[in-house]
């Protein structure tokens, strides 16, 4: 849904934009179910947590039904998969991330290290692309290693990791790996499953395309959904939820990860965007972005790069996802004045990084070649020097 024809949005990694399709999903769920059946409606909605995730799954991740949930938040999952994981082992103290991770997952990791007695190691990213490489962790792994968690794309960079070579160095060590898949989700292939990847998370929001506070997700491969035990035991984790019987007999199946009641109108967002995603195919997705980012890493170097502009993002198609990030000494007032004086939507992120995305769904490479013309002119005539200072803490 586009509303203003001018705008340049070319922030897709940070909010997709409203489809069509979910305005009439939503309003049908709202007059022919919530508001006609009322709380009959949940003999239907009351899997709808597993067959969503199943969706996401079949059309993003490359992951075989009943290993998934469409679920809370990304950080809740986060904090479940991997306290899950470092008290599935107990003899091991070190979890092992990098330094440019996203602040939640690092902030979390943090919170979990102190509560159950461990080592956080960061590892330092790699030549100012922040992105760390299976020569990179190897030095790191030992078998005093309980938990490896990064990013499938890094937030800031764009940069792509190996999720295949540093799962499997992972298992070898005798640890586990958490993937945060919310940067790659719906605009890279991923093959969780082929790949062993174990457990992972992600939202929807995103290249998803579902909504702000959108239902997360998160992934149990089936080799490891005996073995590990999240820490806050829900009813809908319970075997025979509607008995409501005394005490935990945990169910078998992915519901055994599972905390409460979905957000019934969140998932059908997931589900309405998510079918545009199969239907559209994720290789012809990653394919519209590989061609996107090169669109715009060469107008960064023929307009953008003479007027003091730099990239960190992978030149290597194959090591970058939707988004490629520019660097400028005036980034925070270059990403305001865009939006104040060029209908330009870009985010900024510190300390000097503007990130640009080629969401493949609703961004078009007209939209881009315009955007990257208003940038080049904004910075050319200097115009974000006028810009007035927004106190807002959305950057």
């Amino acid at each position: 849904m586009i509303t203003d024809e001018d705008t340049c949005y070319l922030d897709g990694n940070s909010l997709g934009r409203l489809p069509l399709a979910t305005i009439g999903v939503v309003n049908d769920y709202l007059h022919n179910e919530w508001g006609s059946q009322m709380v009959s409606g949940w003999n239907s909605w009351i899997d709808e947590a597993q067959s969503t995730g199943d969706l996401i799954g079949r059309a993003t991740l490359g992951v075989e039904p009943g290993q998934m949930l469409a679920v809370d938040t990304t950080s809740v999952n986060f904090y479940q998969l991997c306290h899950a994981a470092i008290t599935a082992r107990p003899g091991q103290h070190k979890v092992i991330s990098d330094t440019a991770n996203f602040p939640t997952d690092r902030y979390i990791l943090e919170g979990l290290c102190q509560e159950l007695g461990c080592e956080l190691v960061l590892i330092n990213d790699e030549d100012g692309e922040e992105y760390v490489t299976p020569e990179m962790l190897a030095p790191y792994l030992d078998d005093d290693v309980a938990l490896v968690t990064f990013s499938v794309i890094q937030y800031r960079s764009g940069a792509l990791h190996d999720i295949a070579r540093i799962s499997q160095m992972t298992r070898d060590t005798g640890a586990l790996c958490v993937w945060d898949a919310s940067h790659a989700v719906g605009v890279v292939p991923m093959q969780l499953d082929r790949d062993n990847a174990g457990l992972a998370i992600g939202c929807t929001y995103k290249y998803g395309n579902a909504g702000p506070g959108s239902p997360g997700w998160l992934y149990v491969s089936k080799s490891l959904q005996q073995e590990l035990h999240v820490p806050i035991q829900g009813w809908f984790a319970q075997d025979d939820q509607f008995a409501m019987a005394q005490g935990f007999d945990r169910s078998p199946t992915i519901r055994g990860f599972q905390i409460a009641s979905p957000s019934i109108i969140g998932l059908r967002c997931v589900q309405a965007s998510f079918k545009m995603i199969e239907r559209a195919g994720l290789t012809a997705i990653a394919k519209k972005a590989a061609t996107g980012t090169e669109m715009m890493l060469a107008l960064h170097d023929a307009w953008l790069a003479p007027l003091g502009c730099s990239v960190i993002t992978p030149r290597d198609a194959n090591r970058r996802g939707g988004h490629i990030t520019i660097r400028h000494p005036e980034a925070r007032r270059m990403s305001q004045a865009l939006r104040q004086f060029a209908n330009v939507i870009v985010d900024f992120r510190e300390p000097d990084c503007i990130r640009v995305a080629m969401s493949p769904l609703p961004t078009g490479y007209v939209e881009i070649w315009e955007g990257f013309a208003r940038i080049r002119e904004l910075i050319k005539t200097r115009k974000y020097e006028d810009v007035v200072e927004s106190d807002s803490r959305v950057t």
